[in-house]
C-alpha cells in the first residue's frame, strides 16, 4: 500500500491509505487522542470494514500526527473541519465518516458546520461528552497548561497531563503507560492533543448538550458506545443520540473503549452500507 497525500487550501500535507474493498461507498476514518493512521486497530478495522462490506476506506492521519504536517500554536476545530473538507473532497467528493473518540465529535462538528456537503452517514463511536458533574469534569485551566507543556516540548507530562486531566484516566494508569510498547507512539503524537481539545473541550465542562448546536448534522447518523465502557461515554453517548435529529444509539455488549474491531465493525459496517435493520 502506497501512502497518499494532498495539500490543503491552508497549506496542510494529509497522508493516507486508501483501502479498496469494492462499490459500496467511501468511508474516512477519524482517529481519537494519540491515534494515527497505522494505529493498529485503526488498521484492523479499515481492512475489515473493507473486506466484509466492500467499502472504499480512507484512514488518514489528522494534522501534526505520522506522516501530516502541523499548524504549531493553532488549534481550532474550523481548521480540522477544513482538513476534512478536502480530503472529501479529493477522494471523490463525497464519503460516509467514522469517528472514534474525540475523531468522533470532529465528525460531528464537521456534519454540523454544513462546509462539508459531500459527507453521507456518520458513524461517532463514543464521544466524550461530559455532561454532568457524576464521575469526572477536566480542569478549566486545561488548555493553558497544555499548551505551555506542549510549546516545551514536554511530550512525557503531555501524555500524563492529557491522560489524567482531559480523559480522565487514573494518575497510575498514565504513569505505568510508559513500560508499554505503546510510549513510542503516545510520545510522538502528544502535541497533536491540542488539536483534540479544541473539538471537546467546550463540550466537557459537565453541561447539558443543547439542541440548537446539533440540529443541522441531518445526516444519518449512528452513535456507538460499548457496554464495556464507562458510565461516562455510555451517558455521553446516549447524550447526543437524543439532541441529533436523524441519529439512533446503539450500545454493543462487551465491547469497551479500546475495541474489539470484531464487536465494532459488523455494526458500524451495517449502518454504512444500509442493511435492512438501519433502513427504519
Amino acid at each position: 500500500m502506497n501512502v497518499e497525500t494532498i495539500t490543503t487550501p491552508g497549506g496542510i500535507d494529509l497522508a493516507f491509505d486508501r483501502i479498496v474493498g469494492g462499490d459500496t461507498g467511501t468511508v474516512i476514518l477519524v482517529g481519537g487522542a494519540f491515534s494515527y493512521r497505522k494505529f493498529p486497530k485503526m488498521v484492523e478495522l479499515a481492512q475489515k470494514l473493507a473486506d466484509e462490506y466492500g467499502l472504499t476506506i480512507v484512514n488518514y492521519d489528522r494534522r501534526g500526527r505520522g506522516d501530516s504536517t502541523d499548524s504549531p500554536g493553532v488549534y481550532d476545530v474550523e481548521n480540522e473541519i477544513d482538513d476534512l473538507a478536502a480530503l472529501v473532497e479529493a477522494v471523490g467528493g463525497k464519503a460516509a465518516i467514522f469517528g472514534w473518540s474525540s475523531g468522533a465529535g470532529l465528525a460531528l462538528l464537521a456534519a454540523a458546520s454544513r462546509r462539508i456537503p459531500g459527507i453521507t452517514k456518520v458513524v461517532a463511536f463514543e464521544p466524550p461528552f461530559i455532561t454532568n458533574h457524576e464521575n469526572f469534569v477536566p480542569p478549566a485551566d486545561l488548555a493553558a497548561t497544555l499548551h505551555e507543556m506542549i510549546a516545551a516540548d514536554r511530550r512525557a507530562d503531555v501524555v500524563r497531563y492529557y491522560m489524567a486531566n482531559a480523559m480522565g484516566m487514573p494518575r497510575l494508569f498514565a504513569a505505568i503507560m510508559r513500560l508499554t510498547p505503546f510510549w513510542k507512539g503516545l510520545l510522538a503524537t502528544a502535541p497533536a492533543t491540542a488539536h483534540d481539545w479544541a473539538i471537546m473541550g467546550p463540550y466537557m465542562r459537565g453541561e447539558t448538550l443543547r439542541p440548537d448546536d446539533w440540529a443541522s448534522v441531518e445526516v444519518p447518523t449512528l452513535v456507538i458506545s460499548g457496554g464495556k465502557s464507562g458510565a461516562l461515554l455510555r451517558t455521553a453517548a446516549r447524550a447526543i443520540a437524543d439532541v441529533l435529529p436523524n441519529a439512533r444509539h446503539e450500545e454493543v455488549t462487551k465491547l469497551s473503549h479500546n475495541p474489539n474491531i470484531e464487536l465494532l465493525a459488523p455494526v458500524s459496517g451495517e449502518f454504512l452500507v444500509g442493511a435492512e435493520r438501519f433502513a427504519a
